[in-house]
């Protein structure tokens, strides 16, 4: 038998080893400066912090040497919050075994690690902008209101990057597992105290309520009920997308994780009058058809996905995406006119409802086109063909029917300069690296 002054002796043991192996660890401190990390560090900081926003970047990158003074300034500011957001940074072309752990291609690339787990940060990469955003990351889950001046407050320090969720008159246990499983994408809240005033700036007339607001895009959404999980997700679900959602990087993410079917316009320029003019058209159907996500994409802004859905045909052009390599097109709306554009986007959804659909395959990344444009194939050729007929002709009529062997030899050779000038381009036109 173990006696009590042998278990005090291995308790004392087993909490010294502990401390030695503690105080080996790095140590490091909230204290509003840029760490720099490696191998020998990296896993020991991001296990030491709940947030820490960690810059992959190379020397010689003109984009991470722009970045850098704005996280300096954005440091210390992140640092004082309740819950800190720690700075790092990491020399990605040096320590390139971390860049290829977390896939870093490309610079900078900036990840957040959020209690260990690694997102890709795709926000604001000014100083005061970034802190408005990283903010959400280390806010609670669910904010509780208890007065007007509260619920504005929040709504305003919440800013633009995200949608914001406030239930009036619902307990935060409700909301609880909607805050948690939707931290990233939006701001929820629980307003305990307001006045009539408050319910009147909102647009909502009755209690309980879920409003939903997406400052970014002007819009506004209420929910009465029924308050049930499943009812309160597809809600939000539905409102963490605008009505009319312009496609790029960071919404074809949303997108994809939505699961619904994207009615997806196609135009020319997002800027334009008549795109714009288009987009609204596009929300009010949305708003009649909140089974599927509606959302626009112009050539000039993104050619590259755009041309994946043939845009050789007249544009504006609606389609039906299920986020695969495959879309529909509904039969008689290849295209849609200028004129009563409403009513054709109204004909299309039913006639994708009704199954007047095709099939279609997504498209590659068309670098041709690309390359037609800027660069005529067909007169290289052309070029390449003129110089060995002359080639031919020179030495028929100056050496005479005897030279023939040479003359078969100068076509050869001709026929191998066309294929090397076919080989230049393909190897010069070629998808390349990013710049940084």
């Amino acid at each position: 038998m173990m006696t009590t002054k042998m278990k005090r002796i291995l308790v004392v043991t087993f909490t010294v080893l502990l401390w030695i192996q503690f105080c080996k660890g790095e140590k490091f401190a909230v204290d509003g400066t840029v760490l720099v990390l490696d191998e020998s560090n990296f896993d020991s900081a991001i296990s030491s912090f709940d947030h820490i926003l960690v810059d992959f970047y190379a020397p010689w990158c003109g984009h991470c040497k722009r970045l850098s003074p704005e996280l300096d300034a954005a440091a210390p500011v992140l640092a004082t919050l309740k819950d800190p957001i720690v700075i790092a940074k990491v020399d990605a072309d040096k320590h390139t075994g971390l860049a290829k752990k977390y896939d870093v291609d490309a610079y900078p690339t900036i990840m957040l690690f959020n209690h260990g787990v690694p997102v890709e940060y795709r926000g604001p990469r000014k100083a005061e902008l970034l802190v408005r955003y990283l903010k959400k990351f280390a806010a609670s889950d669910v904010a509780v209101l208890d007065s007007d001046s509260a619920v504005k407050s929040f709504v305003e320090e919440a800013g633009e990057f995200f949608p914001i969720f406030i239930g009036f008159g619902l307990d935060s246990s409700m909301m609880e597992k909607l805050g948690i499983k939707y931290k990233k994408n939006a701001w929820f809240s629980v307003a305990k105290d307001f006045s009539e005033d408050l319910m009147v700036l909102y647009d909502f007339d009755k209690v309980p309520a879920l409003v939903s607001l997406n400052l970014k895009y002007n819009e506004r959404s209420t929910f009465y009920g029924p308050f049930e999980d499943e009812f309160l997700e597809d809600f939000v679900k539905q409102n963490l997308i605008p009505l009319a959602v312009p496609v790029s990087r960071d919404t074809l993410k949303l997108i994809q994780a939505d699961g619904r079917k994207t009615v997806l316009a196609i135009v020319d320029d997002e800027d334009e009058e008549r795109s714009k003019e288009l987009v609204k058209l596009l929300k009010a159907a949305a708003s009649a058809n909140r089974d599927l996500i509606f959302g626009y994409v112009g050539v000039r802004q993104m050619e590259e996905f755009a041309e994946k859905f043939d845009i050789g045909t007249k544009l504006p052009k609606l389609v039906v995406w299920d986020n695969s390599d495959e879309y529909l097109s509904v039969v008689g709306f290849e295209s849609i006119e200028e004129e009563d554009q409403a009513t054709q986007i109204s004909k299309f959804v039913e006639g994708y409802r009704e199954g007047k659909t095709i099939k279609k395959e997504m498209s590659g990344p068309s670098f041709m086109r690309y390359l037609h444009r800027s660069f005529d194939v067909r007169l290289v050729y052309i070029l390449v063909g003129i110089v060995a007929v002359m080639m031919i002709l020179q030495t028929f009529f100056v050496k005479g029917g005897d030279e023939y062997q040479r003359v078969s030899n100068q076509v050869q050779a001709a026929t191998q300069a066309r294929s090397s000038v076919s080989e230049v381009e393909n190897n010069e036109y070629k998808a390349g690296d990013k710049e940084d």
